[in-house]
């Protein structure tokens, strides 16, 4: 009976002696798991630590990009008024230009009248200055008369 409980004691010390085997490689999986568990949290702290650093410098980029642009769109609502305003003296400008090309064109005709009135001046006072060189030499022609006849 003795031997039967020896060999039952030895079973149980080499059943407790795996067990205690089992449990060590146990807890030292277990410790590298655990192990690996803290470097994958901190890890996940350091990707969303940097997560939010990205986010808040994205916010800032959109933040800074959208004053940009309600810049961009004053200055361009500045640039089409002055367009605008361009536009409206351009049309001033050619409604002007129309009126002096149609007043250049008159006095065109105009000047081209009075030139001819000019010629048609210069031609009756040629003719008149003609007829006076007659009339003066007939004139001279009878004084020489009225002397013979003295």
């Amino acid at each position: 009976r003795l031997t039967g409980q020896q060999q039952e004691i030895n079973s149980l010390m080499q059943r407790k002696s795996a067990v205690d085997e089992e449990n060590a490689c146990l807890k030292n999986e277990f410790g590298n798991l655990n192990q690996k568990f803290k470097d994958k949290s901190q890890e996940l702290k350091d990707t969303e630590e940097c997560a939010q650093k990205k986010e808040e410098q994205n916010r800032l980029v959109i933040k800074n990009l959208e004053e940009e642009n309600k810049g961009l769109n004053i200055c361009c609502a500045d640039l089409l008024s002055d367009l605008e305003k361009l536009k409206k003296q351009e049309a001033q400008w050619k409604k002007e230009k129309s009126g002096n090309d149609a007043r250049i064109e008159n006095l065109e005709t105009d000047l081209a009248e009075a030139r001819e009135q000019i010629k048609n001046l210069r031609s009756i006072c040629s003719n008149l200055s003609s007829q006076v060189a007659v009339k003066q030499e007939e004139l001279f022609q009878k004084d020489c008369d009225v002397i013979r006849a003295k």
